[in-house]
């Protein structure tokens, strides 16, 4: 026998001995280390270097449901497992990857909570309430922690990679809970503090309408809302905001104000359109007759929108040919009525309009031939009336006869 052939004999019958003390020293609860040889839908076989290999059963290779042992494992992977039982009569040892997994993860996850760390994720399961992702233990991300804003469906979500933070931890009740959306927060504080720094008011910016409540609209500006308040949509009345905008309009606002301090940016979008009194003088000419809608009336008239922001009086005695007492006589909001116009004064912000004259003046009734009407107006007399019929009132304020011209000769006898 050669000197070769017998150190090698010598070798592997000390190897033999070696591993066959490593497996008599085995007992429940230690730590193995090997690599997976096979898996199968429901266990995966690893290499552990003794006699017999090891066996992770399916629910011992991971904190999270899975539908096959390949969902966790493939060949060649190195492991790190625990000894849960040692099966002489199979000749297998039983090994629990997740339990290993755990303890790992729980010291790592501890760490990440105390430095607020960011961390990725993937997701492995969308469940009720929200989703699900495997850190060595089961990792839940309520449907509120995913993202900034509400979101109806997660099925989409199973394969994703998240940034996540840790929300809480509880080990005594396994329990931990993590936070997608606190990461986004803090992202879109820190770009909300650049975008800010950068706006100036006065500027005129692109934006996308991202919401519309009934006080006025919330538009992207750059990753930043700001509030356009519904004052500042358009020159002209809005009710409401979704009147006369959509989500994910794109829009030009000009900066009214920002306040870092509070982080709010106003917006207008009327203000970054010319105003409607700066094209007026183009469009009215004094003498034209347009079409216009009553917004309100006063006491001395009526104001008449013709342009959108562009309002105009019709004073109360160029309403109508007739006498009136009050506008609301003939005229009622809402209404849409023909005006001329009197005088245009952009500068001054201000239109003056007339209805009547847009209308024929009616024809004037003809006087009697003997009727007199005094200077400062009255009743129509007739004076030989007044002669032949003694009953007639002398104190007439309509009356142009005096009494002289009445009882002249009489008075005369008298004295």
């Amino acid at each position: 026998m050669s000197e070769e052939f017998k150190d090698q004999q010598e070798n592997a019958e000390v190897t033999n001995q070696d591993e066959m003390e490593q497996i008599v020293s085995l007992k429940k609860g230690d730590t193995v280390k090997g690599s997976i040889v096979k898996v199968e839908d429901n266990q995966a076989y690893v290499s552990i270097g003794y006699k017999y290999d090891g066996v992770i059963p399916i629910r011992e290779l991971s904190s999270l449901h899975l539908d096959n042992a390949s969902d966790a494992v493939q060949v060649g992977q190195e492991v790190e497992a625990k000894v849960v039982s040692i099966d002489d009569e199979k000749e297998r040892l039983v090994l629990s990857k997740r339990a290993i997994d755990s303890e790992n993860a729980w010291e790592e996850l501890t760490k990440k909570f105390e430095n607020n760390e960011t961390f990725e994720v993937t997701v492995a399961d969308v469940v009720k309430g929200g989703i699900v992702a495997d850190v060595g233990v089961r990792g839940f991300i309520p449907a509120s922690m995913v993202e900034r804003h509400f979101v109806e469906d997660f099925s989409d979500y199973k394969g994703r990679t998240l940034r996540v933070k840790v929300k809480e931890l509880d080990r005594e009740n396994n329990k931990v809970i993590l936070s997608a959306k606190d990461v986004l927060d803090e992202e879109f504080e820190q770009n909300k503090q650049q975008v800010m720094s950068n706006l100036k008011e006065g500027q005129l910016i692109d934006g996308k309408v991202q919401r519309l409540t009934q006080f006025g609209a919330f538009v992207d500006v750059g990753g930043v809302d700001g509030l356009v308040h519904v004052s500042e949509i358009a020159w002209n009345h809005v009710e409401k905001p979704s009147d006369v905008l959509s989500e994910g309009d794109e829009v030009k606002v000009k900066v009214l104000k920002v306040d870092p301090e509070k982080g709010k940016i106003s917006l207008s979008i009327k203000a970054a359109a010319p105003g409607p009194w700066e094209t007026a003088a183009e469009l009215f000419k004094t003498g034209d007759i347009v079409s216009g809608e009553v917004k309100r009336l006063v006491t001395f008239g009526a104001f008449v929108e013709i342009a959108p922001g562009v309002e105009g009086l019709v004073h109360i005695s160029q309403i109508s040919h007739k006498h009136i007492g009050t506008p609301q006589e003939v005229l009622k909001e809402g209404e849409t009525v023909q005006v001329k116009i009197l005088d245009v004064n952009p500068s001054e912000k201000r239109v003056s309009l007339s209805i009547k004259e847009t209308e024929e003046a009616p024809a004037q009734e003809a006087k009697p031939e003997r009727t007199e009407r005094r200077e400062r107006g009255g009743d129509r007399v007739n004076r030989e009336d007044i002669n032949n019929n003694p009953n007639v009132s002398l104190s007439n304020q309509g009356l142009s006869i005096t009494l002289g011209e009445r009882f002249g000769d009489k008075l005369s006898k008298l004295k």
